[in-house]
């Protein structure tokens, strides 16, 4: 399977949310120039920032140091599960990397519901924007849930396309090395896979002569959890930008202190459970180094951009607040899907939780755990 037919998703998603960030950016400047100050955009704003939290100088200073700082974090938590193999007890088949996956699962799920979703209702029910049509519509959780939809979609189109794009290559010797045999295994063992596996052994399975059956579902398994990485670096693409620009753009010493302790936490985690799925999806090295790169690096964009744009950029601009508030809401179904779906859904009930109930209530303990984390810091981030 070409790592080259893994990535036209990625980087169509990496190009709309640039082009997403350049849309909020230039109209936030052109709406701070052109909008008069009155009393509605004064509400709009908030109260000014003043005392001992308002200072440009320590706040440059607070996002110099969380540049490097979650940079680092991030590289180490998306890189803890790359290199576990050399770690017996943090074997991705062993239990220890399994309670860990969930608990980094359950991080993910914490920062859809407690920060991105908060976020997206706080920025579309914002006074600055007009009460037509976005106080008339739940806009946040409309957009949520046909993200969720849509990732569904995405997610079946992929492995679709990836299985039927292997048949011409694999169909006519899949078929003559099975032979009789065909029959007997779609009536014994086939039953328990799903329809995708299915067509993946009938599709992708390259002959073995030790069980066709086991080398097909190793197949369809291994697409799965490529399709699975994409999606799941496309929500933390947007969100880790979106944020960073906020924190870059802000001057609220009060604010960007503990988010910088908050970040740090929250990248670490979540690149775990990226890097776990990186790991179980088996790319190549350039793959990987890819993957790390595009998640290590977009917080730290995120907040030079902000430093960068700090003088024009408006966070109460009504054309930023629809922007981000809408990435934010799309990004939380997303996270939604991935965290509950895919990784959590799938681990509870794969044969290796399903068989030690004592393993399965240590990681629903950890999942618990990394979702309550996250809901912690929510207070500061």
């Amino acid at each position: 399977m070409s790592t080259q037919s893994q990535t036209p998703l990625l980087a169509f998603f990496v190009l709309l949310l640039f082009s997403s960030v350049a849309v909020v950016t230039s109209d936030a400047q052109s709406d701070q120039q052109t909008a008069p100050p009155d009393a509605h955009q004064a509400v709009c704003g908030g109260p000014a920032v003043g005392g001992k939290c308002h200072s440009v100088a320590r706040a440059l200073r607070l996002k110099l140091i969380a540049i490097p700082s979650i940079l680092v974090a991030s590289v180490v938590g998306v890189c803890l599960p790359l290199f576990s193999r050399s770690v017996p007890a943090l074997r991705p088949d062993g239990n220890l990397f399994i309670v860990v996956k969930a608990f980094a699962s359950g991080v993910i799920l914490g920062t859809g519901y407690m920060h991105v979703l908060p976020d997206s209702f706080n920025d579309l029910s914002s006074p600055c924007l007009p009460a037509k049509p976005w106080a008339e519509f739940p806009f946040t959780a409309f957009v949520a849930m046909l993200a969720a939809v849509f990732t569904l979609m995405v997610d079946s189109l992929m492995l679709t396309f990836h299985t039927r794009g292997s048949k011409g290559r694999t169909s006519s010797a899949a078929v003559a090395h099975h032979g009789d045999d065909i029959s007997p295994v779609a009536h014994g063992h086939c039953h328990a896979l799903g329809q995708a596996d299915v067509a993946a052994l009938s599709t992708e399975a390259a002959p073995d002569k030790t069980g066709d059956v086991e080398t097909g579902n190793t197949m369809a398994q291994l697409l799965r959890n490529r399709v699975i990485v994409q999606v799941l670096e496309m929500g933390i693409v947007v969100h880790s930008v979106v944020i960073g620009l906020g924190m870059g753009a802000s001057q609220n010493v009060c604010t960007i202190r503990p988010l910088v302790a908050a970040l740090c936490f929250h990248q670490m985690f979540e690149g775990m459970g990226l890097g776990g799925c990186i790991l179980r999806a088996e790319y190549g090295a350039r793959m990987r180094s890819v993957l790390v790169f595009f998640f290590s690096t977009t917080t730290p964009f995120g907040i030079a951009l902000g430093l960068a744009l700090s003088k024009v950029y408006s966070d109460s601009s009504p054309t930023a607040l629809i922007v981000v508030g809408l990435l934010n809401a799309a990004s939380a179904g997303l996270l939604h899907y991935m965290a509950l779906v895919e990784l959590l859904a799938a681990d509870f009930m794969g044969p290796k939780l399903q068989g030690n109930v004592r393993l399965q209530l240590a990681a629903f303990l950890a999942v618990l755990l990394g979702a309550g984390g996250m809901s912690v810091m929510a207070k500061w981030a």
